[in-house]
């Protein structure tokens, strides 16, 4: 049973369900998709295509101007946004 927990547990860590802060400005498809829940990496090609075309985001709600991501998609993540890297700075600072 113990053994079974582990195995249990290793899987569900190589999956990445829980989202983690993630800067839409500068992070790559890759990071962006394994981040971001419900967000995988086409829709990560997509933002990433969308900011190189258009410039860095100045709003998470611009996350809705990017193909494949609504308004639902976009409260599903919203909390989980990063415009710039000064938020995290700030987290570890406290």
């Amino acid at each position: 049973m113990k053994r079974l927990l582990v195995v249990l547990l290793a899987a569900f860590c190589s999956f990445n369900v829980i989202a983690s802060p993630v800067n839409i400005n500068t992070a790559d498809a890759k990071t962006i998709g394994e981040a971001l829940s419900g967000i995988g990496i086409k829709k990560a090609e997509a933002i990433v295509k969308y900011r190189e075309e258009k410039g860095p985001f100045g709003a998470v709600e611009d996350l809705v101007k990017v193909a494949g991501i609504g308004e639902k998609s976009l409260e599903k993540i919203k909390n989980d946004v990063l415009l710039s890297d000064a938020v995290i700075a700030d987290k570890k600072a406290k």
